[in-house]
């Protein structure tokens, strides 16, 4: 049996800080500390030369557990729907009214965050509710 492989989730962006930190937000992630001999992100971003100042950023579970999210910027803005997306789980084990209610109130919250909400698909019988939404550089996600 193959052994089960950590992973990192890696986004192509324009400002990787500034989704970087919504993703802290959203997830409840930390920023890293700097590297060795920095004390601060904006100390290592200002040692790097001019064209990869900014370029990068990361955030991390603070408990170890979850996957390093990757920020990355790209020259291209987002064009189409991107191919993967993150499912924020916070209705799990919820179904009905209950669920929707939580998935709404979270929905909120994240707007406040800038984030979009882009339509909340209820129950069908066959699937329960969830929301689509957008993240601050129009990255789809849902609340589920």
């Amino acid at each position: 049996m193959a052994s089960v492989k950590k992973f990192q989730v890696t986004f192509d962006c324009a400002e990787p800080e500034r989704v970087a930190r919504f993703w802290c937000e959203v997830l409840g992630y930390v920023v890293p500390p700097p590297p060795e001999g920095f004390a601060t992100w904006d100390d290592f971003n200002h040692s790097l030369p001019p064209e990869q100042q900014d370029s990068a950023f990361a955030c991390v579970d603070p408990s170890g557990d979850g996957p390093r999210l990757y920020f990355q910027r790209v020259p291209e803005g987002k064009v189409a729907k991107n191919r993967v997306h993150l499912d924020v789980r916070v209705g799990t084990g919820l179904v009905g009214e209950e669920r929707l209610a939580t998935l709404k109130a979270e929905c909120e919250r994240l707007v406040a965050l800038s984030a979009v909400c882009v339509q909340v698909l209820e129950a069908d019988g066959i699937n329960e509710s969830c929301i689509s939404m957008q993240d601050i550089e129009g990255n789809e996600f849902c609340v589920d």
